[in-house]
C-alpha cells in the first residue's frame, strides 16, 4: 500500500468559489475559441464545419446536463471541457483520413465517406475506453470526482453522436463532387 498524506487543505468561501467558477468558465471559453481558430486555420472549410458542429455539440451537451439535473461544479466543468477536446479529436481523425483518401485520388464525396469509415474504429475505441474509465470513477469514488466522471461520460457520448451525426450530415449537405 502507498501512504497517503494530506499536503494541503483549503476552506473556500462563497465569493472565492464564485470567483473560481468564473475563472474556470472564462478559461473554457478561451480554450474553445482557440480550438475553433485552430480548426478553421488548419482545415479551412472543414474546420468551419467542425466548429459549427462543436458549437452544436456544446449546446446539446449543456441541454442534456440541464435535462438530467447535472450540477456543474469545478470538477464537472473540467470533465465537460475535456469532452470538448475529445469532440474535436474525432473530427481531426475524420479529416486526416479524408486527406489520405484525396491523396490516393478519391473524389471529395468518396474521400469524405471513406474518412468517416476509416476513422470510426479509432473514435469508437478511444471513446469507449474513456467512458469505461468514467464509469469506474463514478462508481468507486465520491463527491467531486463523481461530477467529473458524469460530465465526462455524457460529454464523450455526445461527442460520438456529434462527430458521426452532426458533422457527417453537415458535410454531406455541403461537399460537392
Amino acid at each position: 500500500p502507498a501512504p497517503i498524506q494530506l499536503v494541503n487543505q483549503q476552506t473556500v468561501g462563497a465569493s472565492l468559489g464564485a470567483d473560481s467558477l468564473q475563472k474556470t468558465i472564462f478559461a473554457a471559453l478561451i480554450g474553445t475559441l482557440l480550438v475553433i481558430v485552430f480548426m478553421i486555420g488548419y482545415y479551412r472549410f472543414y474546420g468551419v464545419v467542425a466548429s459549427a458542429a462543436l458549437i452544436m455539440y456544446i449546446a446539446l451537451t449543456l441541454a442534456i446536463y440541464k435535462l438530467l439535473g447535472v450540477t456543474m461544479t469545478l470538477a464537472g466543468i473540467a470533465g465537460f471541457v475535456l469532452s470538448i477536446g475529445m469532440a474535436v479529436d474525432a473530427n481531426i481523425l475524420i479529416f486526416e483520413r479524408r486527406k489520405e483518401e484525396v491523396k490516393k485520388g478519391a473524389s471529395s464525396i468518396i474521400a469524405l465517406e471513406e474518412g468517416f469509415r476509416r476513422a470510426w474504429p479509432s473514435i469508437r475505441d478511444s471513446n469507449i475506453t474513456t467512458m469505461i474509465m468514467a464509469i469506474v470513477l463514478y462508481y468507486f469514488t465520491t463527491s467531486f470526482v463523481k461530477g467529473f466522471a458524469l460530465t465526462l461520460f455524457l460529454g464523450v457520448l455526445m461527442s460520438m453522436f456529434s462527430a458521426i451525426t452532426i458533422t457527417r450530415t453537415m458535410l454531406r449537405v455541403s461537399v460537392k463532387e
